[in-house]
């Protein structure tokens, strides 16, 4: 029988094995999905599959960076449990997988997932090692590589992986000249959560979204409809200063804006200084967290 790469998809995401692990299980069992999860547990590679339904919503983010800032890197790795985020194995880990990101052209979380990892195999056989050493449930949730010609990019990581950013400035400075005015820039990111780097990177439909949400509310806080279109051009205005980071108030001086920070900066180096991309992971965000009973999730622990 024809081993197929849906019945590969199928039998990974029954057992938590690598790629290459399933293939060769089916290919070994002639295409037969319920021997193949029997061998692959004989072999010690399905350790991970009773945690896989266990909701990772903890972990870390971790940043990587070439020694000249023209190449970055962040990534974000799932734990359930803060305490496991904390385990310096499972530091090493997610930093050693950001180095990867970093170095490698993987294109998507598929292509990174199959890349090698040191003598373990792939970076999904690393996991499910991890997974089963551990005993937790863990998962690689997502990546991100920059290195746009003419781009420095500087980063913070704040509470200890919990937030990481990327920022990326057009400038012919080097990373050294603007490393500092670079984290500050990084910082009010993590901070303050823009969405936008400028109104010019808007979607014109968020913006259209937005408005409507603003008429509706005028409208039924009793406001008369022949100003309502006035007010709320000015609402909006105030509400792109808050959500587009040059517009937002520095958070270190609340009496200028970043875009102004920037500009002084690059005044007094000499050098222009263009913010033009940013990233914002926060471990967890999006993802919908289980309320379990400690002494309930204990006991389970203690049957595992």
């Amino acid at each position: 029988m024809e081993v197929t790469a849906g019945m590969v998809k199928e039998l990974r995401e029954r057992t938590s094995a690598g790629m290459m692990d399933c293939k060769k299980a089916l290919v070994e069992t002639s295409g037969d999905m319920e021997k193949a999860i029997e061998l692959l547990r004989e072999k010690g590679l399905a350790k991970a599959a009773k945690k896989a339904g266990r909701v990772a919503s903890q972990g870390l983010v971790k940043l990587a960076f070439s020694a000249d800032g023209k190449k970055a890197a962040a990534i974000e790795v799932n734990s359930e449990t803060d305490f496991v985020a904390k385990n310096e194995e499972f530091i090493d880990f997610v930093s050693a997988l950001a180095d990867l990101a970093l170095s490698s052209s993987a294109a998507d979380l598929e292509s990174f997932m199959v890349l090698d990892y040191k003598d373990d195999g792939t970076v999904q056989d690393a996991l499910n090692n991890k997974i089963a050493k551990i005993g937790e449930n863990m998962n690689v949730r997502r990546f991100a590589r920059y290195e746009t010609p003419g781009v420095v990019y500087t980063g913070y990581t704040h509470g200890n992986g919990k937030i990481g950013v990327i920022v990326g400035f057009e400038t012919e400075a080097s990373y050294d000249e603007i490393a500092v005015m670079g984290k500050d820039v990084a910082m009010q990111i993590a901070s303050m959560n823009p969405k936008f780097i400028d109104e010019t990177a808007i979607d014109p439909e968020y913006i259209e979204s937005e408005k409507n949400i603003l008429v509706h509310q005028a409208l039924n806080e009793g406001k008369p409809a022949n100003i309502v279109e006035k007010m709320v051009t000015g609402r909006l205005k105030k509400e792109l200063k808050e959500t587009c980071l040059i517009e937002q108030k520095f958070v270190k001086d609340g009496e200028i804006s970043v875009c102004q920070y920037i500009d002084s900066f690059a005044e007094t180096i000499g050098k222009s200084i263009k913010v033009v991309e940013m990233l914002r992971y926060e471990v967890g965000e999006g993802i919908e967290k289980k309320e379990e009973n400690f002494a309930e999730e204990v006991a389970k622990q203690m049957n595992n």
